[in-house]
């Protein structure tokens, strides 16, 4: 039997590839296709696919947030990362929200195959530099950032002000102030320049 999977991502040329080798592998079927959080909601919703490959920029959408609404579905449907960025940021993000497994887009076809499969059958599958990263995480102390924090800190390394930033996580804006002050303290800086630069450099954010 094979495993129905729904690919998003919102670049067309990147899913006919997925599409193509998957389809050539011959164990998997691709029931659809979404470049949205709606559409891939959409989806899930009537087909119920055993697998969504699940890129994380989805153009003006996240794809952790959809990840997030898709297992709020309450359907059988997992979730597995497919993409470039490999930030402790986004990782959290996506496992926090519900993913069973992330990959990057380096991975060999053997590879992406494997976890899918592996995906569908309810195992957790890690790339290996995703693996570790989380395994240094659980080993530091609890000084580091929160996940939240990681988001705030991702959205002012994009240029957005504290105001705007409170609006797309829907919090307020002294909430987001907060943040930066422990992100400062944690990263022991004094500016949001400083605290970006620091996180890059550490790879905790892209």
């Amino acid at each position: 039997m094979s495993v129905s999977v729904v690919l998003v991502d919102d670049h067309p040329v990147v899913r006919a590839g997925l599409r193509a080798l998957l389809e050539t592998a011959g164990e998997f079927a691709v029931v659809g296709e979404a470049g949205s959080t709606e559409e891939a909601l959409e989806l899930v919703r009537r087909i119920a696919p055993d697998v969504v490959l699940m890129d994380l920029q989805l153009g003006a959408d996240d794809g952790a947030e959809a990840t997030r609404r898709i297992i709020g579905l309450g359907s059988a449907t997992r979730v597995l990362v497919l993409t470039t960025y490999d930030t402790e940021g986004d990782i959290l993000r996506a496992i926090e929200a519900g993913a069973s497994g992330y990959l990057l887009k380096d991975a060999e076809p053997e590879q992406l195959a494997d976890a899918i499969r592996r995906t569908a059958a309810g195992d957790t599958v890690l790339a290996p530099l995703v693996a570790s990263r989380l395994m240094r995480r659980l080993q530091r102390p609890t000084t580091e950032l929160t996940s939240r924090e990681l988001e705030v800190l991702q959205l002012a390394a994009e240029g957005l002000t504290n105001r705007q930033i409170a609006q797309r996580l829907f919090v307020s804006e002294a909430t987001v102030k907060t943040h930066l002050v422990h992100v400062y303290g944690k990263l022991g800086v004094d500016n949001r320049t400083a605290a970006v630069s620091r996180a890059r450099m550490t790879g905790l954010i892209r």
